[in-house]
Order: structure tokens, then C-alpha cells, then sequence
């Protein structure tokens, strides 16, 4: 069974998401998005391997170990209220921490992942699960968080090239867009839902519809809309 996903996603008016490159001076606008989270609450909140990185603690893991792991989903604990879920498919994040915010993390692997990341993983009491050989397969992702640890509401928070992946993969529900009143203007600069330059890159959307709308401090507007998946 799959979770109901919700992206959130705080944007200039020009659809981009680095604050550092914002005019005017975002700095009355920071704490918006983690206020919409908190509202909208979840048991899992997921993010890509990029924005993973950023709350590393470390740089990597010991390169050997003399251990051998099955490719089997391993949880460090399974009674959370909240999982803190980050895409690494080829085991590059070594986290130094076993949580983010309170929230225990949970590592999504692909099985080509190094017995050493793994030990690394565990070592640190990071939980991780195997959802595809050599790429990720987010639905199945979702079913393992759903079977495993009873996550029911899950929200994507990742960068542009995670949400645009999940809304690729046609997984989000609603979209929480928090449309900031600034603007960007830097060609090539990341988006709310980046896609690959190869492939295919178009979503599966038959409709979106405008469910609610919320004025936020600063001049901020949060709107809510729930797709319809083709």
C-alpha cells in the first residue's frame, strides 16, 4: 500500500528554490516552510541524496570491513513518530548522526551499496531498506515504508530533482507550494521540479486542482493543491 504523499515546496515567483540567490533579502521569509511541515504533519518526510548531504556530519565511511550483510531491510528502531527518509542509492551519504531533528533516518539503498556502507550505517544506528539493484524504485520505496514501519503520510521535501522524481513517478497527492515574493532570475538555476536532461521527463498529471490558499508572514502565499495522476 502507498503512503499519501505531499510535496512542499517553497519557491521565488519565478519557480526557484536556492534562497541564497533571492532580491529581495529572503531572511523574513526562513521558517516558513518548517511552520507548513508542522502543520501539515506526517510519519515520514523524505529528502535526495544533495540535501542528505547537508546535514552530514561526516565525510565518509571506513572504505573496508571483513563483515558481510544480506540484502535485507535493517531498523535500527521502529516505534518513531516521525522518519527522516533520504535517497541514497549508491551509498554515498555517510551521516555521522543517527537522526535529523529527533527523527530517526532512514536510508533507501539500492543492493549494489558496499557491505562497508552498510556497516558504516549500522555502526551509527541508521536504519536503511533496498528498493531496486542499481536504481531506485520510489514506489516500492513507499510500500516498504508503508509494510515495514506504518508510514501513512509521507511529504517529499527533497531539492527540484527528487520532487520532480516523484512527480515523475506520478507518487504525489497534494502539492504545498509556498510562493515566495522574491525572485531569482539566474538562467539554469534549480527549480521546484527539476527533470534529467535524457529521458523521459514529462508527468503523468491529468489534473491539478487549488484546494485551499493561506497568506503567510513577509508577504508569503501558501497554496495547496491536490493532483490528479494520469
Amino acid at each position: 500500500m502507498k503512503p499519501r504523499v505531499a510535496c512542499i515546496v517553497s519557491a521565488s515567483l519565478d519557480g526557484r528554490i536556492w534562497l541564497s540567490r533571492w532580491s529581495p533579502d529572503p531572511s523574513q521569509l526562513k521558517g516558513l516552510f518548517e511552520r507548513v511541515h508542522d502543520e501539515i504533519g506526517c510519519d515520514a518526510w523524505v529528502i535526495g541524496r544533495t540535501t542528505g548531504r547537508e546535514f552530514a556530519r561526516r565525510d565518509s565511511y571506513p572504505a573496508q570491513t571483513s563483515e558481510r550483510f544480506p540484502r535485507e531491510h535493517w531498523f535500527a528502531t521502529r516505534e518513531a513518530k516521525a522518519y527522516g527518509v533520504v535517497l541514497d542509492a549508491h551509498g554515498k551519504v555517510a551521516f555521522g548522526r543517527s537522526d535529523i531533528g529527533g527523527d530517526p533516518i532512514v536510508a533507501v539503498l539500492t543492493t549494489k551499496v558496499s557491505d562497508a556502507h552498510l556497516a558504516g550505517l549500522r555502526s551509527e544506528g541508521v536504519s536503511y531498506i533496498f528498493a531496486g539493484e542499481t536504481e531506485l524504485d520510489l514506489a516500492l520505496a513507499l510500500e516498504i515504508l508503508n509494510r515495514e514501519l506504518d508510514v501513512e503520510r509521507l511529504l517529499v521535501e527533497g531539492g527540484g530533482t527528487t520532487n520532480g522524481s516523484f512527480l515523475r513517478a506520478g507518487l504525489i497527492d497534494e502539492i504545498h507550494l509556498i510562493l515566495n515574493p522574491a525572485v531569482d532570475g539566474t538562467r539554469g538555476a534549480p527549480s521546484a521540479f527539476d527533470s534529467p536532461d535524457e529521458g523521459p521527463n514529462k508527468a503523468p498529471l491529468r489534473q491539478m486542482t487549488l484546494e485551499g490558499s493561506k497568506p503567510l508572514d513577509g508577504g508569503a502565499l501558501w497554496l495547496t493543491y491536490r493532483v490528479h495522476n494520469q
